[in-house]
């Protein structure tokens, strides 16, 4: 959809706030911050209790503010700052920290966010991903479009443990042809770690949405609902493990991502069969349990991993 805008021949300053989810982020966070204060108005900090430096730097800038609060996940996580932080400006940012706005984008919102019609609450980006400093453009995994500015009150995060999507309480959506870049620094047992936390999550969605489907339409993209629609209707009714086959060859094959290079096979395979088996392995060992102690599914997640629904 092309972007509407209106003609309007007054100077207007940004009015956006950034607001970022941080736990031991100080690998990212200066990078993240120096990125974000050329356009935005005030930085959040929502921080789980980090043990590192995140706080130390993130207290040198002016325009950050930060707030601690206990994590349950993330769409709780941001829907609580969503409601309990002083936000005075018209739009609001949601990045992570390793992510960051190409300069080509903010160029392009210093001269079009004042424009756009009041009617637009939504403005969705795509999103690039780095991985071993290379970018991943094959096997279904760009153009990725998410929703990541939208107007002060007109959106909410939905709520679940995975995967979750910005929704508009009111208004419409445009996209707008530009990139966010999502570039983790990190090691590569730091990324092996955080998808093990992801399986986890992954794999009570999964349970979950056995006992109580979710709606077709959550979201304005397309993309978002067709590629959930794709995920609980066919992938997630597959057999447990031979799905992980099909999937990759779906990805690295049909979908060109052995274009990708090394980098790309490392990525493709990784996400694939490494976690998607990780997580199949998960829900199997949740039922085993389960079924072994004749508990719910609440508890057994809560003694095997520690992990609160």
């Amino acid at each position: 959809m092309e972007i509407n805008v209106v003609s309007n021949n007054k100077t207007m300053n940004l009015s956006i706030t950034a607001i970022v989810l941080t736990k031991n982020e100080e690998i990212h966070i200066k990078r993240f911050i120096n990125k974000v204060s050329g356009i935005a108005e005030k930085i959040f900090i929502i921080d789980s209790f980090s043990t590192d430096d995140t706080l130390k730097i993130a207290k040198k800038y002016k325009k950050v503010e930060i707030f601690q609060h206990r994590f349950e996940n993330y769409a709780k996580q941001l829907n609580w700052a969503l409601k309990n932080c002083p936000i005075k400006t018209e739009w609001v940012l949601r990045l992570d920290t390793d992510e960051y706005l190409e300069n080509n984008l903010i160029k392009y919102l210093e001269n079009n966010l004042p424009k756009i019609n009041q009617d637009v609450s939504g403005i969705y980006f795509r999103r690039k991903v780095i991985f071993r400093n290379q970018w991943i453009h094959f096997g279904g995994f760009y153009p990725t479009w998410l929703l990541r500015l939208f107007r002060y009150q007109k959106a909410v995060c939905e709520t679940r443990h995975m995967d979750e999507h910005i929704k508009l309480l009111a208004g419409n959506s445009i996209r707008i042809k530009k990139d966010i870049v999502d570039h983790n620094l990190n090691s590569l047992s730091f990324w092996t770690l955080k998808h093990d936390w992801y399986a986890t999550r992954e794999a009570v969605d999964y349970l979950l949405n056995l006992k109580k489907p979710e709606p077709t339409k959550y979201s304005n993209s397309y993309q978002d609902q067709k590629r959930r629609w794709l995920k609980n209707r066919l992938y997630n009714q597959a057999p447990l493990f031979l799905r992980v086959y099909f999937y990759y060859f779906y990805r690295y094959i049909i979908l060109l991502g052995f274009l990708d290079g090394l980098a790309g096979l490392q990525f493709h395979f990784l996400q694939c069969f490494w976690y998607r088996f990780l997580v199949d392995s998960k829900i199997y060992e949740i039922k085993i349990y389960q079924k072994k102690y004749r508990v719910g599914l609440i508890k057994a997640v809560k003694n095997l991993y520690n992990y609160q629904i």
